[in-house]
Protein backbone atom coordinates (compact mmCIF):
# COMPACT_ATOMS: atom_id res chain seq x y z
CA UNK A 1 0.00 0.00 0.00
CA UNK A 2 1.42 3.32 -0.81
CA UNK A 3 2.70 5.72 2.03
CA UNK A 4 1.23 8.72 0.19
CA UNK A 5 -1.65 9.68 -2.16
CA UNK A 6 -1.01 11.95 -5.10
CA UNK A 7 -4.12 14.32 -6.40
CA UNK A 8 -3.87 16.60 -9.28
CA UNK A 9 -6.55 19.02 -10.04
CA UNK A 10 -6.45 22.63 -11.74
CA UNK A 11 -3.10 22.89 -11.99
CA UNK A 12 -2.23 22.02 -8.17
CA UNK A 13 -0.74 18.71 -7.11
CA UNK A 14 -1.97 17.33 -3.36
CA UNK A 15 -0.03 14.93 -1.95
CA UNK A 16 -1.00 13.28 1.25
CA UNK A 17 1.47 11.50 3.50
CA UNK A 18 -0.33 8.08 4.52
CA UNK A 19 1.27 6.16 6.64
CA UNK A 20 -0.70 5.31 9.76
CA UNK A 21 -0.82 6.55 12.86
CA UNK A 22 1.80 8.67 12.59
CA UNK A 23 3.28 9.33 8.89
CA UNK A 24 6.49 8.69 10.05
CA UNK A 25 9.33 8.57 7.43
CA UNK A 26 11.46 5.45 6.86
CA UNK A 27 13.52 4.48 4.16
CA UNK A 28 10.48 3.30 1.94
CA UNK A 29 8.02 6.47 2.86
CA UNK A 30 11.79 8.34 1.32
CA UNK A 31 11.69 6.82 -2.05
CA UNK A 32 7.97 7.01 -2.02
CA UNK A 33 8.49 10.77 -2.11
CA UNK A 34 11.04 10.83 -4.38
CA UNK A 35 9.30 8.96 -7.19
CA UNK A 36 6.18 11.30 -6.90
CA UNK A 37 8.09 14.59 -6.53
CA UNK A 38 9.93 13.71 -10.17
CA UNK A 39 6.29 12.73 -11.24
CA UNK A 40 5.45 16.07 -9.81
CA UNK A 41 8.22 17.85 -11.27
CA UNK A 42 8.04 16.78 -14.68
CA UNK A 43 4.30 17.23 -15.15
CA UNK A 44 3.94 20.53 -16.93
CA UNK A 45 0.11 20.84 -15.73
CA UNK A 46 0.91 21.55 -12.41
CA UNK A 47 1.20 25.10 -11.21
CA UNK A 48 1.64 24.19 -7.81
CA UNK A 49 1.97 22.03 -5.01
CA UNK A 50 0.70 21.19 -1.81
CA UNK A 51 1.88 18.99 0.94
CA UNK A 52 0.04 17.76 3.88
CA UNK A 53 -0.91 14.55 6.24
CA UNK A 54 -3.83 12.17 6.62
CA UNK A 55 -5.46 12.03 10.35
CA UNK A 56 -4.27 13.93 13.60
CA UNK A 57 -0.70 13.92 11.59
CA UNK A 58 1.42 16.01 9.52
CA UNK A 59 4.77 13.83 10.31
CA UNK A 60 5.75 12.70 13.19
CA UNK A 61 9.47 12.31 11.83
CA UNK A 62 11.79 9.34 11.16
CA UNK A 63 10.79 6.06 12.16
CA UNK A 64 12.42 5.35 15.63
CA UNK A 65 12.52 1.48 14.78
CA UNK A 66 14.22 2.15 11.87
CA UNK A 67 16.61 4.90 13.77
CA UNK A 68 17.17 1.20 15.95
CA UNK A 69 18.84 -0.40 13.53
CA UNK A 70 21.20 2.50 12.16
CA UNK A 71 24.27 0.06 14.22
CA UNK A 72 27.16 2.21 11.78
CA UNK A 73 28.16 5.49 11.10
CA UNK A 74 28.14 4.88 7.74
CA UNK A 75 24.61 3.92 7.59
CA UNK A 76 23.22 6.49 9.45
CA UNK A 77 25.44 8.89 7.46
CA UNK A 78 23.54 7.86 4.13
CA UNK A 79 19.93 8.33 6.32
CA UNK A 80 20.51 11.22 6.57
CA UNK A 81 22.31 12.52 3.45
CA UNK A 82 19.13 10.63 1.84
CA UNK A 83 16.51 13.16 3.83
CA UNK A 84 18.85 16.56 3.06
CA UNK A 85 18.84 15.36 -0.49
CA UNK A 86 14.81 14.92 -0.89
CA UNK A 87 14.38 18.18 0.99
CA UNK A 88 16.46 19.71 -0.97
CA UNK A 89 14.90 18.75 -4.20
CA UNK A 90 11.42 19.95 -2.72
CA UNK A 91 12.90 23.87 -1.33
CA UNK A 92 14.92 23.71 -5.09
CA UNK A 93 11.85 22.97 -6.98
CA UNK A 94 10.86 25.21 -9.74
CA UNK A 95 6.64 25.13 -8.71
CA UNK A 96 6.26 26.59 -5.68
CA UNK A 97 5.30 23.90 -2.64
CA UNK A 98 2.97 25.25 -0.12
CA UNK A 99 2.82 22.54 3.67
CA UNK A 100 -0.30 22.40 4.97
CA UNK A 101 0.55 21.36 8.39
CA UNK A 102 -2.95 19.63 9.84
CA UNK A 103 -1.08 18.51 13.29
CA UNK A 104 1.55 16.85 14.90
CA UNK A 105 4.80 18.17 13.08
CA UNK A 106 7.62 17.01 14.49
CA UNK A 107 11.18 15.99 13.62
CA UNK A 108 11.81 15.16 9.58
CA UNK A 109 8.03 15.95 9.52
CA UNK A 110 9.13 20.09 10.31
CA UNK A 111 12.14 19.56 8.64
CA UNK A 112 10.30 18.44 5.77
CA UNK A 113 7.90 21.18 6.29
CA UNK A 114 11.14 24.06 6.38
CA UNK A 115 11.93 22.76 3.11
CA UNK A 116 8.60 24.01 1.36
CA UNK A 117 8.10 27.87 0.62
CA UNK A 118 4.85 28.28 2.39
CA UNK A 119 3.76 26.86 5.47
CA UNK A 120 0.22 26.75 6.91
CA UNK A 121 -0.79 25.59 10.07
CA UNK A 122 -4.57 24.24 11.51
CA UNK A 123 -5.23 25.88 14.43
CA UNK A 124 -4.35 22.71 16.87
CA UNK A 125 -0.94 21.95 15.29
CA UNK A 126 1.93 21.73 17.14
CA UNK A 127 5.63 21.94 15.78
CA UNK A 128 9.00 21.20 17.12
CA UNK A 129 12.56 19.45 16.81
CA UNK A 130 12.80 17.47 19.88
CA UNK A 131 15.60 15.08 18.84
CA UNK A 132 17.44 15.77 21.28
CA UNK A 133 15.30 14.38 24.08
CA UNK A 134 16.60 10.83 22.32
CA UNK A 135 20.49 11.81 22.14
CA UNK A 136 20.15 13.11 18.69
CA UNK A 137 19.86 16.29 16.45
CA UNK A 138 18.07 16.90 13.66
CA UNK A 139 19.11 15.47 10.40
CA UNK A 140 17.61 16.37 7.77
CA UNK A 141 18.52 19.86 7.80
CA UNK A 142 16.58 21.21 10.67
CA UNK A 143 19.28 22.79 12.55
CA UNK A 144 20.08 24.81 9.06
CA UNK A 145 16.66 25.96 7.63
CA UNK A 146 15.35 26.30 10.90
CA UNK A 147 17.66 29.60 12.44
CA UNK A 148 17.18 30.71 8.78
CA UNK A 149 13.23 31.15 9.41
CA UNK A 150 12.84 32.23 12.59
CA UNK A 151 16.55 33.03 13.77
CA UNK A 152 19.15 31.56 15.66
CA UNK A 153 18.18 32.55 18.86
CA UNK A 154 14.49 30.78 18.68
CA UNK A 155 15.82 27.92 16.62
CA UNK A 156 18.63 27.04 19.40
CA UNK A 157 16.06 27.59 22.07
CA UNK A 158 13.91 24.90 19.91
CA UNK A 159 16.69 22.56 19.18
CA UNK A 160 18.25 22.45 22.31
CA UNK A 161 15.34 21.74 24.70
CA UNK A 162 13.32 20.00 22.08
CA UNK A 163 10.16 21.27 23.30
CA UNK A 164 7.68 21.82 20.63
CA UNK A 165 5.27 25.32 20.23
CA UNK A 166 1.61 25.46 19.07
CA UNK A 167 0.67 27.16 16.09
CA UNK A 168 -0.10 30.43 17.43
CA UNK A 169 3.29 30.71 18.47
CA UNK A 170 5.28 29.26 15.26
CA UNK A 171 3.08 32.46 13.56
CA UNK A 172 4.11 34.76 16.14
CA UNK A 173 7.61 33.88 15.54
CA UNK A 174 7.62 33.48 11.62
CA UNK A 175 7.77 29.51 11.52
CA UNK A 176 4.02 29.79 9.60
CA UNK A 177 2.16 32.09 7.58
CA UNK A 178 -1.48 31.60 8.41
CA UNK A 179 -3.19 29.56 11.39
CA UNK A 180 -6.51 28.90 10.13
CA UNK A 181 -9.43 26.56 11.69
CA UNK A 182 -8.78 22.24 11.60
CA UNK A 183 -11.64 22.47 8.60
CA UNK A 184 -10.69 25.33 6.60
CA UNK A 185 -7.02 24.51 6.97
CA UNK A 186 -6.67 22.92 2.76
CA UNK A 187 -9.32 25.18 1.36
CA UNK A 188 -7.00 27.98 2.14
CA UNK A 189 -4.22 26.53 1.18
CA UNK A 190 -5.98 25.86 -1.86
CA UNK A 191 -6.97 28.88 -2.45
CA UNK A 192 -3.39 30.37 -2.41
CA UNK A 193 -1.68 27.76 -4.24
CA UNK A 194 -4.69 28.63 -6.81
CA UNK A 195 -3.84 31.98 -6.85
CA UNK A 196 -0.14 31.37 -7.18
CA UNK A 197 -1.04 29.35 -10.01
CA UNK A 198 -2.78 31.64 -11.54
CA UNK A 199 0.69 33.95 -11.99
CA UNK A 200 3.08 34.05 -15.14
CA UNK A 201 4.65 30.50 -15.09
CA UNK A 202 8.08 32.27 -15.92
CA UNK A 203 7.60 34.82 -13.18
CA UNK A 204 6.94 32.67 -10.60
CA UNK A 205 9.61 29.75 -11.42
CA UNK A 206 12.45 33.20 -11.36
CA UNK A 207 10.88 34.53 -8.01
CA UNK A 208 11.58 31.07 -6.29
CA UNK A 209 14.93 30.85 -7.77
CA UNK A 210 15.96 34.45 -6.80
CA UNK A 211 14.58 34.08 -3.19
CA UNK A 212 15.63 30.54 -2.55
CA UNK A 213 19.31 30.57 -4.31
CA UNK A 214 19.66 34.11 -2.57
CA UNK A 215 19.51 32.15 1.09
CA UNK A 216 22.86 31.28 0.35
CA UNK A 217 25.06 33.19 -1.10
CA UNK A 218 26.30 36.91 -0.21
CA UNK A 219 23.87 39.96 -0.58
CA UNK A 220 25.80 41.31 -3.86
CA UNK A 221 25.73 37.64 -5.65
CA UNK A 222 21.90 37.87 -4.78
CA UNK A 223 20.67 41.27 -6.27
CA UNK A 224 22.88 40.13 -8.86
CA UNK A 225 20.81 37.17 -9.55
CA UNK A 226 17.67 39.19 -8.90
CA UNK A 227 18.93 41.67 -11.43
CA UNK A 228 19.40 39.77 -14.38
CA UNK A 229 16.45 37.38 -13.70
CA UNK A 230 14.16 40.58 -13.83
CA UNK A 231 15.96 42.05 -17.08
CA UNK A 232 15.23 38.78 -18.67
CA UNK A 233 11.15 38.71 -17.96
CA UNK A 234 11.12 42.45 -18.84
CA UNK A 235 11.53 41.49 -22.18
CA UNK A 236 8.91 38.39 -22.47
CA UNK A 237 5.86 38.84 -24.50
CA UNK A 238 3.80 37.83 -20.95
CA UNK A 239 5.42 40.71 -19.28
CA UNK A 240 4.98 42.84 -21.53
CA UNK A 241 1.02 42.62 -22.33
CA UNK A 242 0.57 42.58 -18.46
CA UNK A 243 2.40 45.77 -17.50
CA UNK A 244 0.23 47.50 -21.00
CA UNK A 245 -2.95 45.70 -19.39
CA UNK A 246 -2.13 47.73 -16.19
CA UNK A 247 -1.80 51.14 -17.48
CA UNK A 248 -5.04 50.27 -19.93
CA UNK A 249 -7.08 49.57 -17.20
CA UNK A 250 -8.14 46.34 -18.64
CA UNK A 251 -6.98 42.62 -17.57
CA UNK A 252 -4.47 40.59 -19.10
CA UNK A 253 -4.13 38.38 -22.24
CA UNK A 254 -4.71 34.72 -20.32
CA UNK A 255 -1.81 32.61 -20.35
CA UNK A 256 -2.06 30.82 -23.38
CA UNK A 257 -2.16 26.90 -22.73
CA UNK A 258 1.03 26.02 -24.03
CA UNK A 259 2.57 27.63 -21.33
CA UNK A 260 0.36 26.95 -18.38
CA UNK A 261 0.18 23.01 -19.37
Amino acid sequence: MPHQLLTVTHHIARLTLHHPPANVLNLSVLKELEQLLTEVEHDNYVRAVIITGSGRFFCAGADLNELVRLTTIHGSLEFAERGQALFNRIERLNKPVLAAINGVCLGGGLELALACHIRLAAAGAVLGLPEVTLGLIPGFGGTQRLPRVVGASRAAEMILTGESVSADTAHHIGLVSYVVPDQDLMARAESLAARIAERGKTAVESALHAVRGGLDIPLAEGLAREAELFSRLCITPEAKDAVRAFLEKRQPKPVNEETVS
